[in-house]
């Protein structure tokens, strides 16, 4: 299992930097070149999010980005540090409205875009997974 973190801080310049990232280790990771595109939107929207998320509650802290290819996967995390209100756990289906958040539009993108998603937060922060066969997986019977 090969895996890549990056960690940036909450500017939106270095978006686009996580995305082009996200693509090139999707591509080495054996994901389909069609599926490339919904990865670079996908985790562009993660992270648009999260920086977000950062900024509005005036954290300094980075986001974190872990890149992990798997034997039949790849999977993305994007994570922030940014504390649920009431301090506890909580795992919610993407795209089921959350009145804390303004930006469920982007969590709507995202669920559009991939089929094996999960947005959870607690009392240290929110973290988006998401992962994609690789072409590995697809050869298998």
């Amino acid at each position: 299992m090969a895996t890549v973190e990056l960690r940036f801080s909450a500017q939106p310049e270095h978006v686009r930097t996580a995305r082009l990232v996200a693509a090139a280790v999707a591509r080495r990771a054996g994901v389909e070149e069609a599926v490339l595109d919904e990865v670079r939107l996908a985790v562009g929207e993660a992270c648009s999010r999260a920086v977000g998320l950062h900024r509005s509650a005036g954290l300094t802290t980075p986001v974190r980005v872990v890149l992990t290819d798997e034997e039949k996967l790849f999977s993305i995390e994007v994570a922030d540090e940014v504390p649920t209100p009431d301090g506890g756990g909580t795992e919610r289906a993407v795209g089921e409205p959350d009145p804390d958040l303004e930006d469920d539009m982007g969590l709507a993108v995202i669920s559009g875009l991939v089929d094996d998603v999960e947005v959870s937060s607690d009392a240290s922060g929110g973290v988006i997974r998401m992962s994609w066969p690789t072409s590995v997986a697809a050869d298998i019977p």
